[in-house]
Parts: C-alpha cells; sequence; structure tokens
C-alpha cells in the first residue's frame, strides 16, 4: 500500500511538471532595456563627434555598429501579430495538457501491468534460496548463487547467505568453505567464528575437532557471552571425558540464558543427558540431528523416543507443516530414509489443501536425496 502511494505521488508531481509551465500567461515583451541602451550609445557618439573626440570616420562607423544591434534588437523583441502561430500553440499546449492529465496516470500502470511483472516478489536470489517460488527448486537457486559467486568471488554477503544452506542441504565441507570466505571478506566477529565452528563439527560428523574448538574459544574471547560457541565448547569438554566441566559450561550457560532463548530446550537435553537429570521438553529437528551424530546406543533410543513422539502428534494434528518438516528430517538423519519418505507421503495428504506447504515438503525431500 506504501509503494502504490508513493507511486501516486511522483505520479502528481510529474503531471504537475508538465502543467504548471502550460498554465502560465506567456510573458510579451514590448520593448527591452537593450534597445534603450542603443539609443543612448547613438546619442553618445553624437557628442563625443561634436566635442571632437572621435574623428568623422569613426563616428561612422560606431553608428553603423550599434544601429545594426539595435535593429536586432527591436525585431528580437517584436511581439507575434500572427493569429495562425497563436492558434498553433494553443493547440499543441492543449495535447501537451491532455497527456499530463491522461496519458501520464492511467498510462503508466497499463503498461506495467502488460509488460512488467507486478505479481513476483522483488528479491534477490540469495533470499529466494530459502523461499524457492514458481517451479524453481532449491537445487537450481542455489546453482543461481554460486554462478554468481563464481564471477564475483569477493561478494562478502553473497557467501555469508549461502553458508547456512549449505548446513541445510547437508554439504558440510561447503559450509565450512563459505563461513571462511565470509569471515576473510566481512571482518572477524564473534558470531561468524561460532558459524564457522558449528559447520566444521557438522563436517567432522558432531566432533568438535581440535581446529574448531580453537575457532570456539576465538568467538568467547570476541564475545563471552556467544551461546553456540559456549555450546559447543560444553561438547568439546563431554567428548573429552571431562562430564563435571561440560555440566559446568551448561549450567552457567542455562543461568545466563536470556528469556525464550530457543536453544535452551536442547542446552537442557544435553546437560541431561551428562548429569542424570531430568531434561524438560521440547528439543526440534536440528537437536536430534545433532544428537543423532553421537553414536550411542542410549542415546539413540532417546532419540528415536522424541521422533515417535512427534510422528504422534503428527498424526492426530496434521495441519502443523513445521513438524513434518522436523519429522522428514529426523528420520534421514537417523538413515531410516523409507520412514522419511512414508513421513513426507502423510505430509502431502495432511497438507493437501496448502499447495505452498507441500512445496517445502517437496525441496526438502529433494534436498535431503531421499526422493523416489
Amino acid at each position: 500500500m506504501i509503494l502504490w502511494c508513493i507511486f501516486a505521488v511522483m505520479t502528481a508531481a510529474a503531471v504537475l511538471a508538465v502543467l504548471w509551465p502550460l498554465g502560465r500567461r506567456r510573458q510579451r515583451f514590448g520593448g527591452g532595456s537593450d534597445v534603450a541602451v542603443y539609443k543612448d550609445q547613438l546619442q553618445e557618439i553624437d557628442r563625443d563627434r561634436a566635442g571632437g573626440l572621435i574623428g568623422d570616420a569613426e563616428a561612422e562607423a560606431a553608428r553603423l555598429e550599434v544601429s545594426r544591434r539595435l535593429l536586432a534588437a527591436a525585431e528580437a523583441h517584436r511581439p507575434p501579430d500572427s493569429s495562425v502561430a497563436t492558434q498553433r500553440s494553443l493547440r499543441l499546449r492543449r495535447i501537451a495538457a491532455v497527456f499530463a492529465l491522461i496519458i501520464l496516470p492511467f498510462g503508466a500502470p497499463a503498461l506495467y501491468v502488460a509488460l512488467g511483472s507486478p505479481n513476483i516478489a522483488g528479491e534477490p536470489v540469495f533470499a529466494r534460496v530459502n523461499t524457492s517460488q514458481g517451479s524453481e527448486s532449491v537445487a537450481s537457486l542455489v546453482g543461481q548463487v554460486e554462478a554468481h559467486l563464481a564471477r564475483n568471488p569477493n561478494d562478502a554477503t553473497g557467501w555469508e547467505l549461502i553458508a547456512p544452506v549449505y548446513m541445510r542441504l547437508g554439504r558440510f565441507d561447503d559450509a565450512v568453505l563459505a563461513r571462511k570466505k565470509a569471515l576473510a571478506l566481512k571482518g572477524e566477529t564473534a558470531t561468524r567464528q561460532a558459524d564457522l565452528g558449528e559447520a566444521e563439527v557438522a563436517a567432522a560428523n558432531g566432533v568438535v575437532t581440535a581446529e574448531a574448538k580453537a575457532v570456539f574459544e576465538r568467538a568467547t574471547a570476541l564475545d563471552p557471552h556467544e551461546a553456540k560457541a559456549r555450546y559447543f565448547l560444553g561438547l568439546a569438554a563431554e567428548q573429552d571425558g571431562k562430564t563435571d566441566a561440560a555440566v559446568s559450561i551448561w549450567r552457567t550457560l542455562l543461568a545466563e540464558a536470556p528469556p525464550n532463548a530457543p536453544w535452551v530446550g536442547f542446552v537442557r537435553v544435553a546437560l541431561a543427558r551428562v548429569s542424570g537429570t531430568s531434561a524438560a521438553p521440547g528439543p526440534n529437528a536440528n537437536d536430534v540431528a545433532d544428537a543423532a551424530k553421537m553414536s550411542n546406543d542410549q542415546r539413540n533410543d532417546m532419540i528415536r523416543g522424541m521422533v515417535a513422539n512427534l510422528a504422534s502428534r503428527l498424526h492426530d494434528n496434521g495441519a502443523d507443516v513445521e513438524g513434518w518438516l522436523r519429522l522428514v528430517r529426523a528420520y534421514a538423519v537417523l538413515g531410516e530414509r523409507d520412514k522419511a519418505k512414508n513421513a513426507a507421503a502423510d505430509a502431502r495428504r495432511a497438507l493437501a489443501d496448502h499447495p505452498e506447504q507441500i512445496k517445502r515438503i517437496d525441496d526438502l525431500v529433494e534436498g535431503l536425496g531421499i526422493k523416489g
């Protein structure tokens, strides 16, 4: 609505710019100061000649030149006396007024509707990677971004935007490269360091390597409150057998968590895993994916139980597209491709009246490589 108001103001300004000069009266110049000047110059030449200041030849030459200029000035200021010219000027002004009042306000929108694309959102290709439109798949959009980055390798924003897409597609090595590019081009921050470390952990199948640990330590040095880095440092302590250190890190992280922090549920699950206490419910599909990378029978049983509860809830209330996406992704991470395919089929049936949501399911299935 605001955009159309801006267009209306711009159109009104264009119309006013055309009509303003047309509505002003034409000024007629009956004489002019230049004509009077030339007459004074002729009189001055006569005075100088009479006073003997200039000779007859010089006076005559000066009179001829000033007279020529006087005639030219008088001709230039002579008002038009032709009624034909007046009628032609009036007709042209009326045509211009009609153009300003009709063609500009109504012709321009009609031309845009005919030749433009009013129904296509004005998003760059990077934004369309996450919300593909029409028949374009996520893979084709990612390909467009990659082609752009091949031509513009120093586009820091492009690298930063495609990195999380690589993560969702499971292309972890590419995500690491994209994170490093963004870090080098846009500068070091705690968030960028933490994102790089997360990609390195994913590329190492959930193991916090020495390199990734150094990255997380650098992130907390830049910002001691960087939650993602602190969580992974706790995970590194757990993997090194330092359970007490992991418990301390995660408990401190929970104690300092801001209200409604989205990662609180996952940290509680991790804390419960190492401390033996009960965890509050609520881990999402990403939580399941990260936990599934740890090859422990007990953890796998816990994960499968949570996935089963999610599946049961979705069969009772199938309108939750986010829940279906989490379920399909969880089965894929657990290696249960058939269950992932069946969950996707159930989601399509439950969301039959919402084609845009079905498109999200199809894009996920294609991205996970479980189509067919």
